[in-house]
């Protein structure tokens, strides 16, 4: 029996734990059975694609290749982009005895139970690399029960997310890691990934032939994740009768793009926040890209309206107080009829935020007021304003004095409303974009009736 849960093609042991089980067997060697993306994984960094801004001479990650770092490290980035790959390298390079974990099958049991393995090697001059994937699935306490391990080095942990560490790594872990984040692949990446699938004899060693169209397809769909451009490949490749993979080929076999969007990870927050910013930024195709990517994924369209209703009063205000009437009716509507119908309503509603004129004067205001409120200046409410209506108040001097506005013909006399402390305070600023620029001038010719400027 082999000592590893995966073996490593060039390491001592015979079947993985891997193949035994019928799981994942992450650096299964080239061979014809294996899926393209397997057989074309890069076996040296001179074959790695992209990810250039981390290989650079003298990188944490190249010295960690190349068997010279010493650090634990967590590689962060989309699917596709290579983190497999590299976490491979760094076993191979370093030499050391290689143990992998996929945090969907694992426990703190599996965990340990590697620990103590890396343990008893180390008495006898081994090391071990570990492979977590899919570490941000890894609970708190199966985290816990790596810190000491890596701390200590008594394995070096090469653990690999889609997720951002910040969100889902607990902070000692964190403390304890280099954390490495790779982009996705441009398209002229995926292109060098496709042309060496098609010409290396590893893949199809030129077997067939894939026009220009049909690669510029599998480039555009594959959204820079390398897997999902080589797994495309093989299934237009498979369809194919005599050899040629044409445009209509792929588009026959490939039925869509996967949208890259996960609804429990960080890309959820990237895309949300794209999505708020680009309504705020005025530029509506942007905020329409990000709703339908949203809403191709599946995302509760409750979530959507929810802010919607915020980005009306945050980013809009009183430039347009119609905007708010707008994101609340979709709100409703959304709980009225709800999808695929609702759709419909989410989109209008952010046409007319994202074209709406902008204005950041409501949470300034609000702002502005809650840190004079945590600066103390909470002062008495004036004796005038406070509560009459229950026996015993007027002996207080409650009420005494208010002037009543609906007396005055206009609707407003002067009178002091805010505690002494703050006479005078300015919250609310308008701005001269929209509906603001006519309520400006009224704001202010307000202040100077009520306090009698």
């Amino acid at each position: 029996m082999s000592d590893g849960l995966f073996d490593v093609p060039g390491h001592a042991g015979s079947e993985s734990d891997a193949q035994r089980d019928g799981g994942v067997d992450y650096f299964r060697g080239p061979g014809t059975a294996a899926p393209l993306a397997v057989r074309m994984r890069p076996e040296s960094l001179d074959e790695v694609v992209g990810q250039q801004h981390l290989l650079g001479p003298g990188s944490p990650l190249r010295r960690l290749i190349e068997g010279s770092g010493a650090a634990s490290v967590l590689l962060y980035g989309p699917p596709g982009t290579g983190k497999t790959t590299l976490a491979s390298l760094i076993s191979h390079a370093t030499g050391r005895r290689f143990e992998a974990l996929s945090a969907l099958s694992a426990g703190v049991k599996e965990v340990r139970a590697v620990i103590d393995l890396a343990r008893r090697r180390l008495t006898a001059g081994e090391r071990t690399v570990l492979f977590i994937d899919e570490v941000h699935r890894f609970s708190k306490t199966q985290q816990d029960a790596l810190l000491a391990a890596v701390e200590n080095r008594i394995v070096l942990l090469v653990g690999a997310t889609t997720e951002n560490p910040s969100f889902s790594v607990v902070s000692p872990l964190l403390s304890r890691s280099l954390v490495l984040r790779l982009h996705s692949l441009t398209e002229s990446d995926i292109r060098v990934v496709l042309r060496r699938a098609i010409d290396d004899p590893r893949g199809f060693g030129g077997a067939y032939t894939v026009t220009d169209a049909a690669l510029d397809h599998l480039v555009r769909i594959a959204g820079g994740d390398a897997r999902r451009a080589l797994t495309a490949l093989e299934a237009s490749a498979e369809s194919s009768l005599d050899g040629a993979v044409d445009v209509e080929l792929v588009e026959a076999s490939v039925d869509k793009a996967a949208v890259r969007y996960d609804r429990a990870g960080d890309q959820h927050y990237d895309v949300v926040s794209a999505f708020i910013k680009s309504i705020r930024g005025s530029d509506v195709d942007a905020a329409l890209h990000y709703l339908a990517r949203m809403l191709s994924a599946g995302e509760d369209p409750r979530f959507l309206a929810r802010r919607l209703v915020i980005s009306a009063s945050e980013d809009i205000g009183m430039a347009d107080p119609t905007a708010l009437q707008t994101a609340v009716a979709a709100a409703q509507v959304v709980q009225l009829i709800g999808m695929p119908e609702a759709q419909l309503t989410l989109t209008h509603a952010t046409i007319h935020l994202a074209t709406a004129p902008k204005s950041g004067a409501v949470p300034a205001a609000l702002g502005a007021a809650m840190a004079d409120i945590s600066a103390g200046m909470a002062g008495l409410v004036p004796a005038h304003l406070r509560d009459g209506h229950y026996a015993g108040a007027a002996a207080l001097g409650n009420a005494k004095g208010y002037r009543y506005p609906h007396d005055d013909p206009d609707g407003v006399l002067p009178q002091q409303y805010p505690p002494d402390e703050l006479v005078g305070a300015d919250y609310y600023t308008p701005t001269d974009h929209g509906h603001e620029r006519e309520i400006g001038p009224r704001v202010q010719k307000l202040r100077r009736i009520v306090r009698g400027g």
